[in-house]
């Protein structure tokens, strides 16, 4: 997929954020799509069905975490990436952006050409094996790749984009423990720096959603599929 063809939605109630990173995103030749607040965002996003989403957390009308929360409803924006761009400290912004389905989360004031790596970095996720026809089955449930979606016991789930891929990871090869590292390398990429307790976050989401006997934890070590 070529610069010109990706779609990047820039959320910030900062007039300065939105010209200066706006500006230096589109040098790269990226579709830059910029909104104030949360509900602009969303009207924006479900028209142009961004690749990534560029979110403040502190804004007026509508906050970046509900803004985020309601984007995760939206199935069209199922592969949408989205990081949240903020300058609150990890304890609350962090862990409540994975609860509703980010992908990352960019730590304000930063420098626009170090935002461009690190979106580049991002964008590197949307040229995977999205065109897979897959289908994993692991007991009772059937992962389908290509939908982002799981059955379980002819329930439906539709994950948010890294529980996913976390999910299907670990499924991939049931009883092999995963060390962290590689988890983060082949979800995140290791590209992509996030927080030490990003994988924890998903793999309670995961629990609390597909089951907790599913997960088990190897203590200093990583996580497994045990059936």
């Amino acid at each position: 997929m070529r610069n010109k063809d990706i779609k990047i939605l820039l959320v910030d109630d900062d007039a300065d954020i939105l010209e200066i990173v706006g500006f230096n995103l589109e040098a790269e030749n990226y579709q830059v799509y910029t909104a104030k607040n949360g509900k602009e965002a969303l009207k924006i996003a479900k028209t142009e069905v961004p690749n990534l989403v560029i979110l403040d957390v502190m804004m007026p009308e509508m906050d970046g975490i509900e803004t985020c929360e309601n984007m995760r409803k939206i199935p069209e924006l199922n592969n949408t990436i989205i990081t949240f761009l903020t300058a609150r400290g990890e304890d609350y912004s962090q862990v409540a952006g994975f609860d509703v389905g980010a992908d990352d989360y960019i730590t304000k004031p930063i420098k626009p050409k170090l935002l461009v790596t690190k979106v580049k970095a991002l964008l590197r996720r949307v040229k995977e094996d999205s065109a897979t026809n897959d289908v994993l089955k692991i007991g009772t449930i059937e992962i389908n790749r290509e939908e982002y979606k799981i059955i379980k016991d002819n329930t439906e789930f539709v994950l948010p984009r890294k529980e996913f891929e976390l999910f299907y990871l670990l499924a991939s090869k049931p009883g092999k423990v995963f060390k962290r590292e590689e988890i983060l390398d082949k979800v995140w990429g290791n590209e992509v720096i996030v927080g030490g307790r990003t994988i924890d976050v998903h793999i309670r989401k995961l629990r609390e959603k597909i089951g907790d006997d599913l997960f088990k934890t190897i203590k200093g070590v990583g996580y497994k599929i045990e059936i």
